[in-house]
């Protein structure tokens, strides 16, 4: 695995659990980013799962604690993760968020609200909700839809599994 780590000998990562697809469940390549605050804090974990042989991301899922300013958008503005898996792509064109609904999904006996995303490039699938712990999962596909049975695959990921050793 790749994983974009801090420069410093200290090791480094998040202090919440990372909800994502285990990678031994994923046939693909798999990336990971942690944003770091000024002060060294990880505000932030993004995971890239790449079915495309290279050519680029088939699914971002970011997880994004209270008060990173990842999750602050403008109107209309797409989340943090769409943003990266189009910059991925090579896409330049300008997407916007132009609806967005609430379901209901089951995921390990939890309810969870989930909100659908529809953008301006059909292209683009997107969710998200918010755990328990404040943390707000965004997953973002590439011309795959996201459906119910994707969350019967995520799983907390250990926050040692994104520190430098």
């Amino acid at each position: 695995m790749s994983f974009l780590r801090r420069r410093s000998a200290v090791p480094a990562g998040p202090d919440f659990d990372v909800l994502a697809m285990d990678p031994g469940d994923w046939p693909g390549n798999l990336g990971a980013g942690l944003l770091p605050a000024p002060d060294g804090s990880c505000q932030g974990v993004f995971l890239r799962y790449d079915l495309f042989g290279g050519r680029g991301p088939a699914m971002i899922i970011g997880n994004l604690p209270e008060g990173s300013p990842a999750r602050e958008l403008g109107e209309g503005e797409v989340p943090f993760e769409v943003a990266q898996l189009l910059d991925a792509l090579g896409h330049d064109e300008e997407v916007t968020v132009v609806e967005t609904e609430d379901l209901p999904v089951m995921h390990d006996n939890n309810l969870l609200i989930v909100k659908r995303i529809k953008c301006s490039e059909g292209r683009v699938s997107c969710v998200q909700f918010d755990r328990n712990d404040g943390v707000l999962v965004t997953i973002a596909s590439w011309d795959r839809p996201i459906t119910d049975d994707l969350y019967a695959l995520l799983k907390p990921l250990p926050a040692e599994m994104f520190q430098q050793g």
